[in-house]
């Protein structure tokens, strides 16, 4: 069976800015079998997120996420619908998720590496922090924050692409700030709560049903556009989360 996947074409370096071309689409040949605990898939959706942005460098600069190779299939988040199942939990027409999906039109899976998607949101990585990487700028808000409090950095998109140490520094008077009332800093890790993933998600679709959460988000069709929207997230050209939708059927 052919189908297309996307590899890393080229890096943009440490401080380049990611472009389109640093993906490449190419045809290969998936298995027409698949072996016991494994399931085939057909993609639906796939996401394209900052924290991708440090998976372009030969070192990413944290002990939680692995590089990109070059001329490797690229992964992610994605969800999609299950064409062949030989593993227990999995059925044909399932929907299951995964935060490495390859990007490809059709992928072999280990049925343990997946979840089924009980729900319909996709909660983007913006839209969790009460205090981001803004207190870093805003001395007016820095000065707003209590003794012994806690900054939550998250939302710091327009640094990566920069070489500054992590956390970056602060200007001088919100540091000053920051250590005279003993304020923290420490980044949020979206993988440290995975137990919680599957209730956040039900509750979220029960919101949503309910018309108590609007979403808003940015969809992009087909695979071979997906390092345009990656740029385009990059440079802020998405209102909400950033999708990229590989197959528009999701019935079998």
């Amino acid at each position: 069976m052919t189908i297309q996947r996307v590899v890393l074409n080229s890096r943009p370096g440490e401080t380049g800015n990611p472009v389109a071309e640093n993906f490449r689409v190419e045809e290969v040949n998936l298995p027409d079998n698949i072996n016991e605990g494994q399931v085939k898939a057909r993609t639906l959706y796939l996401s394209v997120d900052p924290y991708m942005r440090c998976r372009m460098n030969e070192n990413t600069g944290t002990d939680y996420l692995t590089p990109w190779q070059l001329s490797q299939v690229v992964d992610g988040g994605g969800i999609g619908i299950i064409e062949e199942s030989k593993h227990t939990n999995f059925s044909k027409g399932d929907f299951v998720t995964s935060f490495f999906w390859p990007w490809q039109t059709k992928v072999i899976l280990d049925g343990n590496s997946l979840e089924k998607e009980k729900g319909h949101v996709a909660a983007g990585s913006n839209q969790t922090m009460v205090v981001s990487a803004a207190a870093g700028a805003c001395g007016s808000l820095a000065g707003q924050m209590n003794q012994n409090s806690h900054i939550i950095l998250c939302g710091q998109i327009s640094q990566y692409n920069k070489d500054v140490p992590y956390p970056p520094p602060l200007p001088p008077a919100v540091e000053a700030i920051r250590k005279e009332r003993n304020i923290t800093r420490e980044r949020y890790l979206v993988i440290n709560y995975k137990d919680k993933f599957e209730s956040g998600i039900l509750q979220l679709s029960q919101w949503f049903k309910e018309g108590k959460l609007k979403i808003k988000e940015t969809m992009i069709n087909g695979l071979e556009n997906i390092g345009a929207a990656f740029q385009s997230m990059m440079t802020g050209g998405n209102i909400g989360k950033q999708m990229v939708c590989i197959s528009e059927k999701t019935s079998l």
